[in-house]
């Protein structure tokens, strides 16, 4: 019997730095294969005020950012969490990636998104594609307040879905792009629908997605 393939996931936020870092981080221990993006132009953080934000490149290494705002203030940004989301961010990967230059990452199962405006910028993009393989994608967006403390509830709740054994049984059929479970003969969005309204009752979030192809 041929093995199954592995599901992929991305986790998505604007800046790549906190939400989808957490995210990133949970599902990656739990042995789950995750990356992360932002949909930003730059990555943002905050500064010593509103007006003051702290801004980066995609690419520059999380190391090289830590070293930039301990330089600049090293009490302040330890004192709003900034300097340990850093550190944590240097155990999972190099530096902060952009979603849309990521072609090159392959294809990628479900992409979970913190917040409705990077959801619609990540189905816009999916969209714009050109799509060759018709191999279908889920696109998932529940809404994240940006701070360390919801961060990581919402990479719980993440994992909880990307864990359903009704996701992680998904087939996605070569050629056609239709979502089917096995041993279920419902059409796909009802499916979905059903795993949807489960987890929203279960939790008291609510979620919106979409389908895309590649």
């Amino acid at each position: 019997m041929e093995a199954r393939r592995k599901m992929r996931f991305a986790m998505v936020c604007s800046s790549n730095m906190n939400r989808s870092m957490e995210a990133h981080s949970l599902l990656g221990r739990a042995g789950l294969d995750v990356a992360s993006y932002g949909t930003g132009t730059h990555v943002k953080l905050p500064g010593p005020s509103l007006h003051e934000p702290n801004v980066y490149d995609f690419g520059t290494p999380y190391n090289v950012i830590y070293d930039d705002l301990r330089r600049k203030d090293p009490d302040l940004y330890k004192r709003n969490g900034l300097l340990p989301m850093l550190k944590r961010n240097t155990s999972v990967k190099l530096a902060p990636q952009r979603w849309q230059d990521n072609a090159g990452d392959g294809l990628f199962d479900v992409i979970f998104s913190f917040e409705e405006r990077v959801f619609d910028l990540i189905v816009d993009d999916m969209h714009n594609r050109e799509q060759r393989m018709l191999k279908n994608a889920l696109i998932i967006n529940m809404d994240v307040k940006d701070n360390h403390e919801e961060a990581g509830v919402g990479a719980k709740l993440a994992l909880d879905l990307c864990q359903k054994p009704s996701l992680l049984d998904q087939h996605m059929l070569d050629g056609l792009g239709w979502v089917l479970l096995e041993g279920a003969d419902e059409d796909w969005e009802e499916i979905i629908d059903d795993l949807i309204i489960t987890f929203e009752k279960q939790h008291k979030r609510k979620l919106t997605y979409n389908m895309a192809f590649y």
